[in-house]
């Protein structure tokens, strides 16, 4: 009886945290409606791409040369502030400021959507103890870059091959227009009359 009890408590909480749009940390492939992606980023050998890379395949999405859309991130930055001051006058916490740009580019190689991501933190900073203060600023932003990665997923669980179409089919429009305009202009533009050339006497 009691664990039938127990059973029945744990599916009706597993229920209402459902509800409530809990989520474990990670993702999983029922998540995803994009099933292929591919992957690029300015870094192309940095912790934070294949993080994201490894994200994804793990939740059962597939990162390939050659899929129909293309995430690429564009620029990853880190700054440092003093937050607050001992009466000594010295640094005693710092502020970390992580940020991470990206695009999601379609058929064309073209830009669909921009979006950019912020994390901070902060550390105490102790003057007596600098190796342990390091540590502490390195372990801080590994724990930033993780979670830059997890919001970076959130976001692309939230595209559907129906929203991405509709915006390769503005980007498409904005390129076209783009194009006729310049031309437009070229055929405008007065042309620039030719000099003849004289040679010049003594």
């Amino acid at each position: 009886m009691k664990r039938s009890l127990s059973g029945l408590m744990l599916v009706m909480l597993a229920t209402l945290l459902g509800a409530c749009g809990f989520q474990l940390r990670g993702v999983g492939s029922h998540d995803f409606a994009l099933k292929e992606l591919d992957l690029s980023a300015r870094n192309a050998y940095g912790q934070t791409v294949k993080d994201v890379r490894s994200l994804l395949e793990s939740s059962g999405v597939r990162v390939h040369d050659g899929a129909p859309y293309e995430v690429v991130l564009t620029r990853e930055a880190e700054q440092q502030r003093t937050a607050s001051y001992t009466s000594s006058a010295r640094s005693a916490e710092y502020e970390l400021t992580t940020s991470l740009d990206y695009q999601v580019r379609g058929e064309g190689n073209l830009p669909l959507l921009d979006d950019s991501l912020e994390v901070r933190r902060t550390y105490v900073h102790d003057s007596n103890n600098l190796i342990g203060s390091d540590q502490e600023a390195e372990q801080l932003r590994a724990e930033m870059r993780r979670e830059l990665v997890q919001q970076l997923l959130m976001r692309l669980q939230m595209l559907t091959p129906a929203r991405l179409g509709e915006l390769q089919e503005q980007a498409l429009a904005r390129a076209e227009a783009e194009a006729q305009a310049t031309e437009a202009a070229r055929k405008a533009a007065p042309a620039t009359p030719l000099v003849p050339f004289l040679p010049q006497t003594r």
